[in-house]
C-alpha cells in the first residue's frame, strides 16, 4: 500500500499566486525524485459546520486566509524517506527555502503535517 504525506495550510488569500509558484516549483523537484503524485489544493467549499470540525477551525484560519490541502504520494515510508532526503539536498530546493526564509506565504507555524499509511485503495 502506499504512503502519503497529507498537510493543511493556511494561506493568505493575497498570497495564493506566490504559494502557486513556490508549490510548483517544489513539486516538480518531488515529482523528480520519485513522487508518485504532488497535489496542491484550495479551499472551495469550507462552509462553517457546527457539528465537525471544519479545516479552516483546525488550521485556525483567520479572516482573508483560505485553506490549502495537499498531500503528496510515494510507493511506501521508505521511499518517501529516500525521496524527501533526496529532495531537502537539493540546490534548488535549498535555493527557494533560503530566499523566502521567513517570507514564506504563508504561517508555518499553523501548518498541520503527517505521514500516513494508506489502508484503502480502490
Amino acid at each position: 500500500m502506499r504512503y502519503i504525506d497529507g498537510f493543511v495550510i493556511p494561506v493568505p488569500r493575497r498570497k495564493l499566486a506566490e504559494y502557486r509558484r513556490v508549490a510548483r516549483k517544489a513539486g516538480k523537484i518531488w515529482k523528480e525524485y520519485g513522487a508518485l503524485e504532488y497535489i496542491e489544493a484550495v479551499g472551495d467549499d469550507l462552509r462553517p459546520d457546527q457539528v465537525v470540525a471544519t479545516f479552516p477551525r483546525i488550521a485556525r484560519a483567520k479572516p482573508g486566509e483560505t485553506v490549502l490541502f495537499s498531500y503528496i504520494v510515494y510507493k511506501s515510508r521508505a521511499h518517501r524517506d529516500r525521496v524527501n532526503a533526496r529532495v531537502m539536498k537539493d540546490p534548488r530546493m535549498l535555493r527557494m527555502m533560503n530566499a523566502t526564509g521567513n517570507a514564506m506565504p504563508f504561517d508555518v507555524r499553523r501548518m498541520a503535517y503527517g505521514g500516513f499509511k494508506s489502508i484503502v485503495e480502490l
